[in-house]
């Protein structure tokens, strides 16, 4: 008598669940930290369908620890009353010593911790954190205008190489 056991493979690679595209817009990025994050069961059933959104997420150090508020991961539809909260503040899993860097560049210079994305890497749940500087409006501007010039002149020397013709 034989008896087979289907085992699951396990999940390889990444596989983005959210991103925050406006932080990359609002803020000049000055460095990133990859984050564990404490979920519950139900929380995780709903990233796995894609359900969050980093749009109003921002993370703050509270007695040594790192939370991040504000992460909106959508009710598991199949939950019962082990059902988790909505927007209920996540602890961020970070080595001691990025920690306290995070702690001194927050406190000193008025930085902000700002979640980029977060993703599944080889079945976990991982949050990109970054150490970030506001921008002001003037800036936000800079960098769309180069975004357009740049956009501008590859499309020119695209037509260019297009005519067949140099410069």
């Amino acid at each position: 008598m034989t008896v087979e056991f289907t085992v699951m493979a396990k999940e390889r690679g990444q596989k983005v669940i959210a991103s925050n595209r406006k932080a990359r817009h609002d803020y000049e990025i000055l460095d990133t930290y990859e984050c564990g994050i404490v979920l519950v069961g139900t929380e995780v059933k709903s990233l796995r369908i894609g359900r969050a959104s980093l749009v109003d997420a921002f993370a703050t150090v509270d007695d040594g620890e790192v939370w991040l508020r504000g992460l909106h991961i959508a009710e598991y539809e199949m939950g019962t009353w082990t059902n988790h909260e909505p927007r209920r503040r996540r602890k961020l899993l970070l080595h001691k010593g990025e920690i306290l860097k995070l702690i001194g560049k927050t406190k000193e210079s008025g930085l902000s911790l700002v979640p980029l994305s977060m993703y599944f890497k080889d079945g976990k749940v991982k949050v990109e954190l970054a150490l970030a500087r506001g921008k002001r409006s003037y800036d936000k501007r800079q960098a769309l205008a180069k975004r357009t010039a740049e956009r501008e002149m590859v499309k020119a020397v695209g037509r260019a190489r297009k005519r067949g013709g140099g410069w």
